[in-house]
């Protein structure tokens, strides 16, 4: 047990001091989207370029891990967009809900977890989430919140524009260049790859601080049965989902995974709801849902990241 709050305590520790740093007044509330900006736009785009450039594009492109999270995470989204819609609930509630269900904090929790437990291949994991992410599973949610505002004149147009800002978004952007040296086989000069990374050893401190910081002041005000729900969804259902993925794989012809990416596959899928959901929900008006979804959700996982690791590690 002592191994695995090793793991969980450092990653929750960062969270608590940025919460009461904000709160005592060492840093304002408004000052943590800056910080987040430099970790999103900076460190993380730094931190997969050098993760990728310096592999064999083998190790990048591995399809078994891929599939597994993909499938487990359509999985989750078919199953929590027939349970919300069996629970009545509205389509614009529905598609928030399904984000929060499906869409993991891979920068700014899962990869500090994966430094911790697998220091060694945590830049790979996070390419390989990443590459899932931004090009399939954040693009459905989108559509879907776009769907659920029945303008179908313009559906097409925006889900164009979804899939260009998802395409200028800097860790796409570096994804992209760290994949086209990685098979153009360039080897970059160990100065350069010093200053990648350098800057990619900051992101992940500054990013738990800015979780902690970042929830103070989260109105908790909005539908709380459903923001259960959708803790429920992402904490628990979406990793059973990646998990039965990953026994299935084998049985339909992909290579098994070895124990290390197959122990934060299903990990990845346990993370909480990413740092900008509730930003998503305030476009259909359902923020204070998906703040209080984010506050549980990141204040349980300490319990259920702790259960998942004392299993699997």
């Amino acid at each position: 047990m002592l191994t695995i709050l090793a793991i969980t305590f450092p990653i929750y520790a960062i969270i608590a001091l940025g919460y009461i740093a904000v709160r005592q007044g060492v840093f304002k509330p408004e000052q943590m989207p800056v910080f987040g900006g430099y970790v999103l736009n900076i460190a993380l785009p730094a931190l997969l370029f050098n993760a990728v450039a310096t592999r064999d594009v083998g190790d990048v492109f591995n399809l078994t891990y891929m599939a597994v999270f993909l499938v487990g995470a359509l999985a989750t989204i078919a199953i929590a967009y027939l349970a919300f819609t069996a629970l009545g609930i509205s389509p614009s509630r529905r598609a928030v809900a399904i984000m929060g269900t499906t869409c993991p904090n891979s920068g700014f929790v899962g990869y500090p977890v994966m430094l911790l437990a697998f220091p060694g291949i945590a830049g790979q994991i996070l390419a390989l989430n990443m590459l899932v992410e931004n090009f399939v599973i954040i693009p459905i949610c989108l559509a879907l919140m776009e769907a659920s505002k029945a303008e179908d004149a313009h559906i097409l147009r925006k889900l164009r524009n979804i899939l260009w800002g998802v395409l200028k978004r800097p860790m796409v952007l570096a994804l992209l260049a760290g994949l086209a040296v990685s098979i153009s086989g360039i080897e970059m000069p160990a100065p350069v790859l010093r200053v990648f990374g350098m800057l990619a050893a900051s992101a992940s401190a500054l990013a738990l601080f800015v979780i902690g910081g970042a929830l103070v002041g989260v109105p908790f005000r909005g539908n709380r049965a459903t923001a259960v729900q959708i803790v429920l969804g992402k904490l628990l259902l979406h990793p059973v989902m990646v998990f039965l993925a990953l026994i299935m794989a084998p049985m339909i012809g992909f290579a098994p995974l070895p124990p290390d990416l197959a122990a934060a596959v299903v990990i990845s899928a346990a993370i909480p709801m990413f740092s900008v959901y509730a930003l998503f929900a305030q476009e259909l008006g359902h923020e204070g849902m998906a703040s209080i979804a984010q506050i549980l959700a990141t204040s349980l996982a300490f319990f259920t990241l702790s259960a998942l690791l004392f299993v699997i590690l």
